[in-house]
Formats: structure tokens, C-alpha cells, sequence
């Protein structure tokens, strides 16, 4: 089963797709999680080197990608693997897909019920945001590519403005002295910036939909680079402004860095709505491609029609959603996931890529 010519993708698109699925709930949690590891200012060198790491992950799931033309992983794992251990291993992904999707539907109601709708059941929540990711997910890729587009500008204008707002109460001293005790702290910081930069692993299903594969590197390199300059911006600015041992304090310090700021006569004088607003856009765009991610898995797997498994994987990720009994229920969950992520995404493509060269090549 090739993909139809409707479901192709341009070279920015593709880029601006794995933006939006990298740009989730790290905006709002890097900075507490990597200082927590880190415990000194030099956490932007932490982002920096885990970028680097996620670059060379998906480099390599490209070079993957490019043997097998037109074909996902759920494809060409089978030619690979065999029929059933192929098989296994795109069910794995399949589970991380959905999953993952879960994951982020959780972390949008927790956050939009503290922050907006304080009371709120997180059912109330969860399930409008789905059935709007339903309606988009059912026309395929290119719909949601298409809405991409639309927030990704939206999300940096806002950003930008938003966090360049807190220079006022920014204190460059809080970001000194750099590597003031040496390297260690940054390289234990590294696994954590690293499961910021989830995202790559969907080049290993969006090449074969894009219309010129052979650029899917590029891809990579630009798509990562810019949530990196976003993530160093996040951390240092909040560092800056609240201190190293005001960050481990808080739950969502990027959220509290907007709000420890007033701008008078403006039309808004606090900021952390603005900054909600493209939060959830970010999360529905990595709810969105990640649940299609699962759905085309199963579809691919059993060659089937793929609404069925778009219907059903539905219900899966709502009782998946309501699995964490709190926030901290749902930050080791989240942790879960990401340690899977890097079994199945930072070992798993390097022995196919091995495989493929040794069996010789495209197929």
C-alpha cells in the first residue's frame, strides 16, 4: 500500500510538522526537569548537546527512511524483520504512538483545569479537544499539515513577545558564572533535554508521504534546530528571572515567569493566557500527528481501512488519559514513555539501518 498523491507533503510542511510535535508540554516543564538534574545555570548547554543527540537519532531514522521510498517503518520493518517480528515491532510503536497521545491530552487538561477552568471535570476537558482531533485526523495527513502551518507562526510571534516581556525581571546574574563547576552537571542534564526533543521518530512514518524524500534531512536539521532556540530562550529566561532554586519549586515555572510580571494600559496585563493559548495549540498538534501516527500503524499492519482504527484508538486514548491519579501520577508516566522512546528510537532504527545495508540496500 503506497501513499496516494493527496497525501503529499512539501519540504517546509514536513518541517513545520516536526516542530510542532517536538514544541509540547517541554515549554512549560523543561526548565524544572533539567535544573533538577543539573542544579547549576548551565542548563541551555544541557538543551544544546541534547539537540545535537536528537539530530544525529534522526538523521539516522531518515537514512532509514530514504532505503525504503513510499513505505513507513510498519512497512519495511516486516521486509526487514520478518513478518512477525516486523510485526511486534510496529505494534510497539503503534502503543508509544497512541500512548504518547494520551500523554499530551493529560497534560492539557491538568494544566488548562489549574490554570482556566479551575473545577472542571478532566473529562469535560479531554473530550471536546478529541473529538476535534478526530475530525482531523479522519482526512489525513495533509488537512493536518495544513493546520500546522496556520499555528506555527501564531506560536512564535507569541512566544517571542510573550517571554521577551520578562527582560524587566530578568537578573543576568542568576545565569552565571557558565560552567562554574565544570561539565559533569550539564552532561547529567543530557537524558532529560533529550526527551524534550521527542519528535524525530516521526520521519520514520513522514518520509514516505513527503514529495521530495531525498530532502528529509534537511528536515531534520531545521526542524530541531528551531524548538532548540525556542527551549535555550525558555530556560535561560526563566532561570534568569526566577533563580535556580525558584525554578525546582514550581510545577509549570515557564507559566509562572508570566505571571510574575505586569505590563499597565495595555490591553492585557498579565500574559500567561496568551502563552496557554499556543501551549494547547502545540499539544492538540502533537495529540493530532501522533494519533494519526497510530491509526496508519494499525491500518498498515493489518491492511485494513484506517477509519476503523481511527475510531477506536479514540476510546483507548480517553481511558489511557484518565490512568494518572495526579500531577505527579501523570509526570511519572510521562517519564515512561520517554525512556521507551529511547529504546525504541535510539537503538532500534541504527541495528534496521545495519540490517538494510547488509541485505543490501533499497527494496
Amino acid at each position: 500500500m503506497k501513499v496516494s498523491h493527496k497525501d503529499r507533503i512539501t519540504t517546509p510542511q514536513a518541517v513545520i510538522v516536526l516542530i510542532n510535535y517536538i514544541l509540547a508540554a517541554g515549554i512549560l516543564t523543561l526548565p524544572r526537569t533539567s535544573v533538577e538534574k543539573v542544579k547549576t545555570p548551565d542548563v541551555w548547554l544541557s538543551v544544546i548537546i541534547g539537540g545535537l543527540i536528537a539530530i544525529i537519532a534522526g538523521i539516522i531514522m531518515v537514512k532509514l527512511s530514504q532505503q525504503f521510498p513510499e513505505k513507513t517503518i510498519y512497512q519495511y520493518s516486516q521486509v526487514l524483520l520478518g513478518k512477525w517480528l516486523g510485526g511486534m515491532l510496529s505494534l510497539l510503536i503503534v502503543g508509544y504512538f497512541f500512548t504518547l497521545a494520551a500523554y499530551e491530552v493529560r497534560a492539557l487538561a491538568e494544566v488548562t483545569g489549574f490554570f482556566l477552568l479551575e473545577g472542571t471535570p478532566i473529562w469535560a476537558i479531554i473530550m471536546p479537544f478529541m473529538w476535534v482531533g478526530l475530525y482531523l485526523v479522519l482526512d489525513g495527513i495533509n488537512p493536518i499539515a495544513r493546520l500546522f502551518e496556520i499555528i506555527f507562526p501564531i506560536t512564535v510571534v507569541i512566544f517571542l513577545l510573550v517571554t521577551f516581556m520578562g527582560f524587566e525581571i530578568f537578573e543576568i546574574d542568576n545565569v552565571r558564572p557558565v560552567l562554574g563547576l565544570g561539565l559533569i552537571p550539564v552532561l547529567k542534564g543530557i537524558k532529560t533535554t533529550v526527551l524534550a526533543f521527542l519528535g524525530p521518530e516521526i520521519m520514520l512514518i513522514l518520509t514516505a508521504f513527503m514529495q521530495k524524500p531525498n530532502k528529509a534531512t534537511k528536515v531534520i536539521l531545521v526542524g530541531i534546530v528551531i524548538p532548540m532556540i525556542f527551549y535555550i530562550i525558555t530556560v535561560i529566561m526563566v532561570i534568569g528571572a526566577l533563580s535556580i532554586d525558584g525554578v525546582v519549586l514550581r510545577t509549570w515555572p515557564t507559566l509562572d515567569l508570566i505571571r510574575s510580571f505586569e505590563i499597565q494600559g495595555l490591553i492585557f496585563e498579565r500574559f500567561e493566557s496568551l502563552l496557554l493559548v499556543i501551549w494547547i495549540m502545540q499539544i492538540f498538534s502533537t495529540f493530532t500527528i501522533t494519533y494519526y501516527a497510530a491509526s496508519l500503524g494499525l491500518s498498515q499492519i493489518f491492511k485494513k481501512k484506517m477509519n476503523p482504527f481511527i475510531y477506536g484508538l479514540l476510546f483507548i486514548i480517553y481511558v489511557i488519559a484518565l490512568i494518572p491519579k495526579n500531577i505527579n501520577d501523570l509526570f511519572k508516566f510521562g517519564d515512561l514513555i520517554g525512556n521507551a522512546a529511547l529504546v525504541l528510537f535510539g537503538v532500534i532504527p541504527l541495528l534496521l539501518l545495519l540490517i538494510s545495508k547488509v541485505k543490501g540496500g533499497k527494496t
